[in-house]
């Protein structure tokens, strides 16, 4: 009972935390949602091995990486099942641009999964380099890399809309 109870003090003060990660991560609300409960699912399941081991402080990353391998891990799930077509949908007009932390979530949803997760875990979460390296089983330079690629992508992403916003 005490276990349960400790994790469910565990699980209700991170879920948030853990929710705002997902959702900059994937940029779709229900599945952020759907990453975070099956990542405290996944916890929990280990919850008693995972509390023996490990302070609070190893406990949220322990939860980041859960996470992160969950999101990565459904990525690569639905890539297989994404349908090819020979004409492109109608572009979606970008976010208001009075509205920064939308027009950055826009941005942000238009990288690709790893690179959404290096920027997360970079400038979300606060990681070093290196933390975020480990988190996501990459060396050093090729987060590094990624890092780079994706805000030189960003960029380009917001100076597009920038034009598109002074066009109109």
């Amino acid at each position: 009972m005490d276990t349960a109870l400790s994790f469910e003090e565990f699980a209700s003060t991170r879920a948030r935390r853990l929710f705002q990660l997902a959702h900059l991560m994937c940029g779709d609300w229900h599945q952020a949602q759907d990453l975070v409960q099956t990542t405290l699912a996944k916890m929990y399941a280990a919850w008693a091995r995972l509390r023996r081991g490990r302070d609070e402080p190893g406990l949220d990353a322990y939860a980041r990486k859960v996470l992160l391998r969950t999101y990565l891990s459904h990525r690569r799930l639905r890539r297989s099942s994404e349908l090819v077509t020979a004409e492109l949908p109608e572009a979606a007009t970008g976010p208001d641009s009075s509205d920064l932390r939308l027009t950055l979530a826009f941005a942000v949803a238009q990288l690709p999964p790893r690179n959404r997760a290096v920027v997360a875990l970079h400038y979300l979460e606060d990681h070093s380099t290196e933390a975020v390296a480990e988190l996501l089983g990459m060396s050093v330079s090729a987060v590094k890399s990624l890092n780079t690629r994706s805000l030189a992508k960003l960029r380009e992403i917001l100076a597009d809309d920038r034009e598109l916003l002074h066009r109109h």
